[in-house]
């Protein structure tokens, strides 16, 4: 019976390992497939992978870009600057100084030989929403522009808003999901440097272009002007997967920012 036994076990086990190999197999292909429309020029084929699970899966680890090489090298630096609207001990309402968040996170990097992925969350956040509201028609800019912070129905009043105009390219929508991350990182922006009293945020996301490649050996040359993305007051925004203690506990420990904490 015990020899059986043995020979049983012996014969199940290239079953599981070929089950095993198959699996390592899919999870590969699904790997390379992801990797190759994530660093592809966009296009319809990343409709193969079925709603936000391309980006979900891409971000978190393996996210990149091959823009340092081609088309062109990157020629600009984005900023994110984030101030906020904080409840006073006598009940009363006071407006922050501006933060610029990016300087704050490349702090984690600069010198570093391993910085965290996450040093340079900021700029991808302020390059995606500065990337979407480009794409926006003039009328829907002017829209963003204004303050949308009360009530629950904020988000929805921006949307109804923004869509009483036309939108030949479809721009709102990609615009929208990029407010909402900028919205929830300014969020917990905010709520690392003056605490749980902050009301509502307002951020500026923008890029400033370096000297020209051709005016690089004049002395007098000097960087163009900052292009700025001009978003009004916005309602907090929480996500289900964010923890407001873990960031700060990331943020905060530049010395670029004195946080709720040390205040």
């Amino acid at each position: 019976m015990d020899t059986d036994k043995t020979e049983t076990k012996a014969a199940g086990r290239p079953v599981v390992k070929r089950v095993l190999m198959v699996v390592a197999m899919l999870l590969t292909a699904f790997h390379l497939l992801a990797s190759f429309l994530w660093i592809a020029p966009s296009s319809t084929a990343r409709q193969v992978i079925p709603g936000n699970l391309l980006s979900e899966y891409m971000i978190p680890l393996w996210g990149q870009s091959w823009s340092v090489f081609a088309p062109e090298p990157i020629n600009g630096d984005y900023y994110f600057d984030v101030r906020a609207v904080v409840k006073t001990d006598g009940g009363g309402e006071e407006v922050t100084d501006w933060v610029r968040a990016t300087d704050v996170e490349l702090d984690h990097s600069t010198y570093r030989p391993f910085p965290p992925r996450s040093a340079g969350l900021g700029i991808g956040v302020a390059s995606d929403i500065k990337g979407s509201w480009e794409d926006l028609p003039n009328d829907q800019k002017a829209i963003v522009k204004l303050d949308y912070f009360k009530g629950d129905d904020s988000v929805d009043r921006l949307t109804t808003k923004l869509k009483e105009y036309e939108d030949p390219d479809g721009a709102v929508g990609g615009y929208l999901e990029s407010e909402h991350l900028a919205t929830a990182y300014a969020t917990q922006v905010a709520k690392a440097i003056w605490g749980e009293d902050v009301q509502r945020v307002q951020y500026q996301a923008a890029r400033q272009n370096v000297v020209p490649f051709a005016q690089r050996n004049d002395d007098d040359a000097e960087r163009p002007n900052i292009q700025p993305v001009p978003v009004g007051w916005r309602a907090l925004v929480s996500g289900p997967h964010q923890s407001d203690e873990e960031f700060a506990k990331y943020f905060c420990a530049s010395d670029e920012v004195r946080c709720a904490d040390e205040q």
